[in-house]
């Protein structure tokens, strides 16, 4: 069974406390301290929270990070540069004397301190990508052509748009950004080294390559480091200086030919190392002298001296992260917002060429007069900028970083903004079983008791037979020690005066624990282990043997880890006493999270290096699906082609599975078209999660995971993805109805303006236009803010629906201004009641629709917010004060061409009547409530509400079968009989396929 402990002496995952404010380090007595262990022990699990650096830390990581401004800006203050090579000669330095402070000093000018750093990107770049896209360069065209028209209110205001979209663009996501890496503050990691001839305790990220490092159990790796020698026993030190001066001749001497290709080592292992989540190993890794214990993992036993080899960078973590921050992805999300930024340009186009036409047949002139709007020129300027929506960007990156940091409350933090667009449309969930469904802590279950044996007994036998170093203890030994606060009677047992005469740890060869206690002066023997080795040293009748051995296959058919334990008094047989049967248990709110994201229209699927047993019972105790596989038939299981996608897709998870099984099951499912969502750990997790639509590392993840991950869980277990797909669909609703709402404004105006141009010659100042555009932004971006409802299954953009929809309400809000233009050639002025201005009463009632729509478009399942309603109220209330007060109102006789116009002339005014005024409300109000009514019955409608959804699950079954044959294609090397080379195509061996 993997288990990847995060119990066991890693100060980076863990903390313990215990009540009454006992110290472990307090000596009263062996089993005193073991008693009062078992009583006072609690279990924190924390997050990795800024709050919980020391304050040396905070100093120390204050100096390094002081870099002159002009360097921040120009993005020089942080760069990596290329890895040093580290020299052969830098790793002899002496166990006793270590390195000195001035080599120390040396060293690290070349190679930088021992730590994994993002590199700064370059802020000023950073900004400046904000003026480039197909929108900003038309809205800067429309800069450049407002200059040469001198029109400088219109030149003024489009900077101002632009700039405004940088601005808020740039900070929103500085901001989630600094919300990364405040929440991601780390503990700094402690190291112990040899160093001017003394031990001396200094910071993990003060290790040089040289430097001797003191591995013992219970500490993190914090270095990749080469083994040296035991740290009580160094007489092995010369042999290890030969292997190294000239490992042939070593190899020679130790080695014979019979060890063929395998790797033999020679002595005894000096340290155990937890690398599984490098590796995947779920055991602790034996390590012998030469061996490379690898930055970050966990040493489970022993205590040696090492040599620093690499620095954080330069180490396999370190390398691993680099990879993976190095590959770029351009996303889905800015692929849908390119395809519709193109798609409004095609239309601005058109308009143009439309408007220039009309212009033609009127004789109108390219840029005169001066101050009129009535011109080529200056109906291309109109055009642009109504005709693309510059804040797009603004708005898009708002609603994400908004919903960002909100995620960051729920201990989510977004690494890349976009992965929360990806995360709402996520259909399958791929999930680590340990430390994520699982607690990642060990529990005996009901224990199985022999017969005429007490309960009680058995588990005061297990504790003694358990090594009683409470600052290091193994996790078995640990959880048998702590379930023995359920049983009370078997504490006392402990207290009658047990002594240790000598304890001899786990032993893989006979696969026991094996303690020599005394009672009083009796002798007693006490043993644990795998359940045939305790029975193997037991004497027993054949029936309570193979009682005994069934009840270990009935517990393993189960998934349960089984662990025999016997008792010898004196010189007694030994007695088999019982057995405990041990399983890493789901989280308490597992099932109810899984429930609730099938209820989400999640598909979850399991996969774990765990045995198949093991898997099965974690699904049932879960409600999973039980149809997991052993992750053999994904490769060598005789499947492939169309079959092996089918197998991936309907599982319910995968057991023993590797890196490359993670990374397979995540391609395969989304080459059938499904959105995917991989949760992961370790090093070896990071393709995979680098792979999927939407990577997430779990709390207590490697820096390579986190580095390769979209979001950062820091708080255990899976029930925060709830939360991130929730919010996640409530951040794709703000911009959808956002998207809408922003293509039928485009729409609504290209449409009128277009129209009127070339039937009447008539247009809205080009002033008057930059406000409405600068208007419809500076509302709009409180919808990151608005109140919305989360759909019941994934989502998708459904482009088709979202233009067809938009280009009803465009036309519509379009017809709605001609009809109030018109009414102004009937006999009494149609709406004007008093005195009127006709450009600003257009101005107004453009305003008021547009402002309106957006509550449309956001739908009814919830209220708006006060921050939506009030942006809007302010916006409608300054295009009020532009029309009543005549503000940007032009010269009279420059619009009016028309005979027809006689009475707008007659009745023409600077300003308008608070009466005209209140009808334009009224009317706009109305206009609002048959559009609204249209949007209704446009999303009643099944084929629109359908239209563009995409299949989640096809199959192109001739490409699969194509590639399932490839995978069984091998490149053979053959010579004729003329002794010629030649390469040829063959089969792949099938043996390890008949083996399933």
């Amino acid at each position: 069974m993997a288990e990847k402990d995060l119990e066991n002496g890693d100060p980076k995952r863990e903390r313990i406390s215990f009540a009454d404010g006992w110290d472990p380090d307090k000596d009263e007595g062996e089993y005193a301290n073991l008693i009062r262990y078992i009583s006072t022990y609690r279990d924190r699990r924390f997050s990795k929270a800024p709050s919980q650096v020391s304050g040396d830390d905070v100093a120390d990581a204050s100096k390094q990070k002081k870099v002159p401004f002009y360097r921040k800006l120009l993005g020089g203050g942080n760069k990596q540069g290329e890895l040093y090579e580290v020299p052969e000669e830098w790793l002899m330095t002496d166990i006793k004397a270590g390195l000195t402070s001035h080599e120390v000093e040396e060293r690290r000018r070349k190679t930088g301190f021992n730590e994994l750093t993002t590199e700064k990107e370059n802020m000023l770049v950073k900004f400046i990508g904000y003026f480039r896209g197909p929108i900003l360069y038309v809205m800067e065209l429309a800069v450049l052509l407002a200059a040469g028209l001198r029109d400088w209110i219109d030149f003024g205001v489009i900077i101002g748009i632009l700039l405004l979209n940088a601005v808020v663009g740039w900070y929103q996501e500085k901001q989630a950004a600094d919300v990364v890496a405040s929440l991601k503050g780390d503990i700094a990691m402690k190291a112990e080294v040899v160093r001017d001839g003394q031990i001396q305790e200094i910071k993990a990220r003060e290790l040089v390559p040289g430097d001797i490092l003191i591995l013992e159990e219970g500490s993190v790796v914090a270095g990749e480091a080469r083994l040296i020698c035991d740290f009580d026993n160094t007489d092995t030190y010369e042999e290890y200086k030969e292997m190294i001066s000239d490992p042939e001749a070593y190899h020679s001497k130790n080695h014979t030919d019979s060890d063929d290709d395998e790797e033999h080592h020679v002595g005894v292992s000096i340290v155990a190392t937890d690398q599984s989540a490098i590796t995947g190993e779920s055991l602790a890794v034996d390590k012998y002298m030469g061996d490379i214990c690898y930055y970050t993992t966990g040493c489970k036993r022993g205590k040696a001296y090492s040599v620093v080899t690499e620095s954080a960078r330069g180490s396999f973590v370190g390398k691993t992260a680099s990879l993976v921050q190095g590959a770029s992805d351009s996303g889905h999300f800015k692929a849908i917002m390119d395809s519709i930024g193109t798609s409004l340009l095609v239309l601005v186009v058109f308009f143009i060429l439309a408007a220039w036409i009309g212009g033609f047949f009127r004789n109108l002139p390219i840029a005169t007069p001066e101050k009129s709007s009535i011109n080529l020129l200056h109906y291309a300027l109109i055009l642009l900028i109504i005709g693309v929506p510059v804040g797009l960007p603004v708005v898009t990156t708002t609603t994400l970083a908004v919903g960002a940091a909100y995620l960051a409350q729920q201990k989510a933090i977004v690494q890349k903004l976009t992965a929360i667009e990806s995360l709402a449309g996520v259909d399958v969930l791929c999930s680590d079983k340990t430390g994520t469904l699982t607690a990642n802590q060990l529990t005996i279950r009901e224990p199985y008791v022999a017969e005429g044996e007490d309960v009680n007994w058995m588990m005061a036998c297990a504790a003694l037979a358990s090594s009683h170093n409470l600052k290091a203890l193994d996790p078995i030994d640990k959880i048998t020690i702590l379930t023995l606060k359920r049983y009370p009677k078997a504490r006392e047992i402990l207290q009658q005066g047990w002594k240790t005469e000598k304890y001899m740890p786990f032993d893989p060869v006979s696969k026991r624990i094996t303690t020599i206690c005394t009672l009083k002066g009796e002798k007693w023997s006490f043993c644990k282990g795998a359940p045939k080795a305790v029975l193997s040293i037991a004497e027993c009748d054949e029936a309570t043997a193979k009682h005994y051995r069934d009840t270990a296959a009935d517990f393993a058919r189960r998934g349960f880890r089984s662990l025999g334990v016997a008792s010898k008094r004196g010189d007694e047989p030994w007695k088999v006493i019982g057995m405990l049967p041990m399983f890493d248990p789901p989280r308490d709110d597992t099932a109810h999270t899984i429930l609730e994201a099938q209820n989400l229209g999640l598909s979850v699927k399991m996969l774990t290096g765990d045995a198949i047993a093991i898997a099965k019972e974690t699904c049932k105790l879960l409600a999973l699906g039980t149809k997991v596989y052993n992750s053999q038939r994904l490769i060598a299981g005789g499947v492939s082609g169309t079959a092996q996608y089918d197998l991936v897709e309907k599982a319910d998870g995968f057991a023993e599975v590797f890196p490359e099984h993670k990374y397979q099951v995540v391609e395969m499912l989304q080459q059938r078209g499904h959105l995917t969502a991989m949760t992961g750990d370790g090093v070896n997790d990071a393709p995979s999660l680098k792979k999927s639509d939407c990577g997430i590392a779990v709390e207590g993840a490697t820096e390579a995971a986190q580095a390769a991950a979209d979001i950062v869980f820091l708080a255990p277990g899976l029930s925060t993805i709830v939360d991130a797909i929730k919010v996640a669909r409530q951040i794709f609703q703000r911009m959808k109805a956002y998207v809408q709402y922003r293509i039928a404004l485009c729409l609504h105006l290209e449409v009128y303006l277009t129209t009127s141009m070339i039937i009447i010659n008539e247009t809205i100042r080009t002033d008057l236009i930059v406000f409405l555009a600068l208007f419809a932004d500076l509302a709009t971006i409180a919808v990151a803010y608005d109140n919305a409802h989360y759909e019941p299954r994934p989502v998708e953009w459904q482009l088709p629906k979202i233009w067809v929809i938009s280009v009803f309400l465009g036309f519509l809000l379009a017809i709605s201004t001609w009809i109030m233009r018109g009414s102004l050639y009937l006999p009494g002025g149609g709406i004007v009641q008093n005195f009127g201005n006709v450009q600003l009463m257009l101005f107004l009632q453009v305003s008021l629709v547009e402002n309106w729509l957006i509550f449309v478009t956001r739908g009814g399942q919830t209220w708006p917010s006060w921050k939506l309603v009030g942006a809007i109220f302010v916006v409608d209330v300054l295009s009020t004060l532009f029309c009543v007060f005549g503000w940007l109102s032009g010269e009279p006789d420059q619009f009016f061409t028309s005979p027809q116009d006689a009475f707008s002339r007659d009745n023409y005014s600077k300003d308008t009547s608070i009466v005209t005024v209140v009808v334009i409300w009224g009317y706009s109000i109305g206009v609002i409530i048959v559009v609204a009514i249209v949007y209704y019955l446009l999303v009643s409608m099944k084929w629109i509400d359908n239209l563009g959804r995409a299949t989640r699950s096809h199959a192109d079954t001739t490409m699969e079968n194509i590639l399932g044959h490839l995978s069984r294609v091998a490149i053979e090397h053959e010579t004729d009989i003329h002794g010629k080379a030649k390469w040829v195509l063959g089969t792949k061996g099938t043996g390890e396929e008949e083996e399933e």
